[in-house]
């Protein structure tokens, strides 16, 4: 049995990440912690879940004598925290020798010169960077399972990724158009008046502008604009996807080519069936559903996740499932 640590244990895909490893009889939890300063050190977590009743795990403020214990206990560590902060706990854990899961997206980018513009700080540990792995479950399961450092793929790309890179030998040069909307606990637990629920309303946000484009560009091999939606709904993604493809390219092939999720019992493909929010919300699933015009040569593509699970939680357990071999 492989024991983890959950660092930012009181967000909501901490706390959802904890259910799953808690449930699943090949893993343990080593323990849940928040920062030192957190308002929630020393509750427990059932407090702030009530969902989570069934669990009796206090929130421990992560302090230097916490950390060793982990170093001590631990084989992997679980980093549900801010972006900044998963830089250096992911570099120090990596060290000690534990197998890292970062939540965040500080390790998702091999080249350097990305954080600055699109994190907002300098990277200053290119030689763990050199050793994380994407995070990508269903495409880079044999890199995963043999480096301890994974940068667990973030929940709009996932739906993106999942949907364009099994067409990526048959699109053109024209940019993929990705038209997606997120539930508010996207944007996390904190407190914040666009994220009150009776503030929101259905708006594109991060136009042009957002960190999520250049992951989705990097994974994928090519450009594309990406537009990312609030929506007022709990949780999920619902990712539509237009596409131009090479010409002469048919149904046939784009069967073909997601066959590859054929043997998945995690990502499914329907043709001409399109998915919706409800289908996929508290599960580890990705649905996926596409209407291909061969006059024009334009595919449309739905991929349906859940945010908080499929885009977080769920596929950093599918990754230390992976990478324990378990």
């Amino acid at each position: 049995m492989k024991s983890i640590a959950i660092i930012g244990a009181s967000g909501y895909t901490g706390a959802q990440i904890t259910s799953l490893i808690n449930a699943d009889s090949n893993l343990s939890v080593q323990g849940l912690y928040v920062s030192e300063n957190s308002l929630d050190k020393g509750r427990k977590l059932a407090d702030l879940y009530p969902t989570y009743s069934h669990m009796a795990y206090t929130l421990s403020p992560l302090t230097d004598e916490a950390k060793q214990q982990i170093v001590d206990q631990a084989d992997g560590v679980v980093l549900a925290t801010e972006h900044s902060v998963s830089l250096e706990l992911a570099a120090w854990f990596y060290k000690k020798g534990l197998a890292v899961f970062d939540l965040s997206g500080a390790y998702r980018f091999a080249d350097v010169a990305q954080y600055p513009k699109w994190y907002g700080f300098e990277h200053t540990y290119p030689d763990v960077l050199a050793e994380a792995v994407y995070g990508l479950a269903e495409w880079n399961a044999e890199k995963i399972k043999h480096t301890r450092m994974i940068a667990v793929a973030g929940c709009y790309p996932t739906a993106s990724l999942t949907a364009l890179k099994p067409l990526k030998p048959f699109l053109t040069e024209m940019y993929p158009v990705i038209n997606a909307v997120s539930g508010v606990t996207g944007a996390g637990r904190k407190a914040q008046l666009h994220t009150n629920f009776c503030e929101v309303s259905l708006t594109p946000y991060g136009v042009l502008g957002h960190r999520h484009q250049p992951e989705i560009a990097t994974h994928l091999g090519q450009e594309v604009i990406f537009t990312p939606h609030l929506g007022n709904f709990k949780r999920g993604i619902l990712a539509t996807i237009t596409v131009q493809l090479k010409p002469g390219t048919t149904e046939a092939d784009i069967e073909k080519a997601y066959s590859v999720y054929d043997s998945s019992p995690i990502v499914t493909v329907k043709h001409n069936m399109f998915p919706k929010v409800d289908d996929v919300v508290h599960t580890p699933n990705c649905h996926l559903g596409w209407k291909y015009d061969a006059n024009s040569g334009y595919l449309v593509v739905a991929s349906a996740i859940d945010n908080l699970m499929k885009g977080a939680a769920s596929q950093g357990l599918q990754c230390i499932k992976i990478h324990f071999g378990v």
